[in-house]
């Protein structure tokens, strides 16, 4: 995608935009992330803002996935979403952001969500990918874990929980997807739906403040904040750093990370068996017992 027409009054130049990186990092990797192209699927609350935040950072290639337009239901939380965007494509307001930090960037817009028909596509010449589907989406999410398995690619994930969220990253050499989550063939949504809460929410620190009277699963609209996508974003463009940069030892499931901004919990966390060991069956179970039908 090319960069909008932008009236500057200095011609962008990459070393200068993104010289306040340097000490932290050096001028070799800074180059390494400007090579580098980042797989995001999902650009809504957390996806919009990871992409930000890996602009800043000076990610040079993006390869971004979402098929949703903007709604006014997304203003407490995601970054592209303003009045002048409302039914606009969420793939397209993203590029544009990363083109206004970056007119240099190397932009791969998938046109849609990820599917059987574009997953090579999507990955193709990926270095890393960050997963920030929407909750229900298991379908895109096993095929996206699977084939970035088969490529040799990390997958990182941080699924927002409100005032706070839980950072799951995963070794194309370690622990899969299935086998954290303890997902099995043929599972039905509700069971899918158990597992995925067990794994992404080992210590429910939200629910002490989380009004469970107003909680609703019609449309599937979860309850989310705007304070954890921008949390979220910081996290995820340091972990992204890290895998790509190897500036200190990487951390992957089944050790997971949690932190919650309002009760200033932090958390990191071995789950030797991941969400299938015998303590974690029987979270499963009152998951189970308290989800509503």
């Amino acid at each position: 995608m090319q960069a909008p027409e932008i009236q500057s009054p200095v011609a962008f130049d990459y070393d200068t935009a993104f010289f306040r990186n340097k000490g932290f990092l050096s001028p070799q990797e800074q180059t390494r992330l400007r090579e580098a192209r980042v797989a995001v699927a999902g650009l809504g609350g957390t996806g919009g803002a990871q992409v930000h935040a890996l602009a800043r950072l000076g990610i040079g290639k993006f390869s971004l996935a979402d098929p949703d337009t903007f709604e006014l239901i997304n203003f407490n939380r995601q970054i592209g979403a303003t009045m002048s965007t409302i039914g606009r494509s969420k793939e397209e307001v993203a590029a544009e952001i990363v083109l206004g930090i970056n007119p240099e960037a190397d932009i791969r817009r998938l046109g849609g969500g990820v599917s059987p028909e574009t997953i090579d596509a999507f990955l193709d010449g990926v270095d890393i990918v960050v997963d920030s589907l929407d909750f229900y989406c298991f379908p895109e999410r096993f095929l996206l874990y699977a084939r970035a398995r088969a490529k040799g690619l990390w997958v990182l994930t941080a699924p927002p929980l409100g005032f706070g969220f839980t950072l799951l990253a995963f070794d194309p050499q370690g622990m899969s997807f299935e086998d954290y989550f303890g997902f099995k063939a043929g599972m039905p949504e509700r069971e899918l739906v158990v597992s995925l809460i067990a794994g992404i929410s080992p210590r429910p620190y939200m629910m002490e403040y989380l009004n469970k009277d107003v909680i609703t699963f019609a449309g599937r609209q979860l309850p989310s904040l705007g304070a954890a996508p921008f949390i979220i974003a910081g996290v995820m463009s340091a972990e992204v750093a890290n895998v790509l940069l190897g500036k200190a030892p990487k951390v992957a499931v089944p050790t997971v990370a949690q932190f919650d901004a309002l009760l200033h919990r932090y958390r990191l966390t071995r789950y030797r068996f991941g969400m299938r060991g015998p303590l974690q069956r029987i979270k499963r179970a009152l998951i189970r017992r308290r989800l509503p039908v």
